[in-house]
């Protein structure tokens, strides 16, 4: 899912579709019962234009996922969308990451509102989903990879809102305001993943690296470079070993989606066999975030 290396000062290796030039648009009609609205649903890959409310199995090339989803709740289809194409001043295009709320009511079966941190990571999401229960289960985090790459290289802009606080809000039960505004944050992690015969995925960490970004910027911020720590990263960085009660999940060899259980640190020069890189407007829980934090995205790489 890389691109062939080119030049520019480093060895640079693109994540494929990672200059963000081609979207797959998604016309998708919402339920009469909501207002039978027809929404734009976007997802990173080759271009195309899909109609319908059919749930969405992406081209085997682009190894790219959001947080853009179709559900289907109770019967009812609703859109959600906080990762959009834009376009760079100098010309181009490039990936918008926001944080708003989703509102969903139908008169007698559900009044709603979801907080969605627009995301983006390697990987796949799995549609149509049916609830905010456990919502790492409906994501397949990562993607094969076995190189040892220094940095993870993009260009970057974010927009903090004056606002200092934080709504939680996941649907069920009333939203909450919480003092302190959210970050936007970039990871990558690579792990040695391995499966046991009764089909659960286990994980250790061989490489890391976070940045969080609390600040609004000054325009855009070009090439720049997240180092990777290998080996034991925890007094070397803000991303711990994650937490059975929070794991990401994966396909195992029968096809199952299973929680990856992260169990340690591997040796500084052990060879990974996946990559997590993930890109959000909020670096919290799920459906909490400071409301129009916002995030774009561009020219995403590794180097060597």
């Amino acid at each position: 899912m890389l691109a062939s290396l080119h030049a520019t000062g480093q060895n640079v290796e693109p994540i494929r579709f990672g200059d963000f030039e081609h979207w797959v648009t998604r016309n998708i009609k919402e339920s009469r019962l909501i207002g039978g609205e027809q929404k734009q649903v976007y997802a990173i890959g080759p271009d195309k234009v899909i109609n319908g409310a059919s749930p969405y199995v992406p081209d085997a090339s682009t190894p790219w996922a959001t947080s853009n989803v179709m559900a289907k709740v109770v019967g009812i289809v609703k859109t959600s969308n906080a990762v959009y194409p834009d376009k760079r001043p100098e010309g181009g295009r490039c990936a918008r990451l926001t944080t708003k709320l989703e509102h969903c009511k139908a008169i007698g079966l559900v009044n709603i509102d979801v907080m969605v941190a627009g995301t983006m990571f390697l990987g796949r999401m799995f549609e149509p989903v049916t609830s905010t229960n456990d919502p790492y289960s409906k994501m397949e985090m990562g993607i094969p990879f076995t190189k040892r790459p220094k940095t993870l290289k993009f260009d970057y802009k974010v927009d903090m809102p004056a606002s200092n606080t934080r709504t939680y809000s996941s649907g069920l039960g009333a939203k909450k305001t919480i003092a302190g505004h959210d970050n936007a944050e970039a990871f990558v992690i690579l792990q040695r993943r391995w499966e046991d015969a009764d089909g659960n995925l286990y994980a250790k960490r061989v490489a890391t690296a976070r940045e969080v970004f609390g600040k609004s910027t000054q325009g855009w911020v070009n090439d720049h470079n997240l180092k990777l720590v290998y080996g034991d990263a925890s007094k070397s960085t803000t991303l711990p070993l994650i937490k059975d009660s929070k794991s990401y999940y994966a396909r195992n060899s029968k096809g199952k989606m299973v929680p990856v259980h992260e169990v340690g640190w591997d040796s500084p020069d052990a060879t990974p066999t996946h990559m997590l890189v993930q890109f959000s407007a909020g670096s919290g829980e799920p459906f909490m975030g400071t409301l129009g934090l916002t995030m774009w995205v561009d020219n995403v790489g590794l180097t060597y």
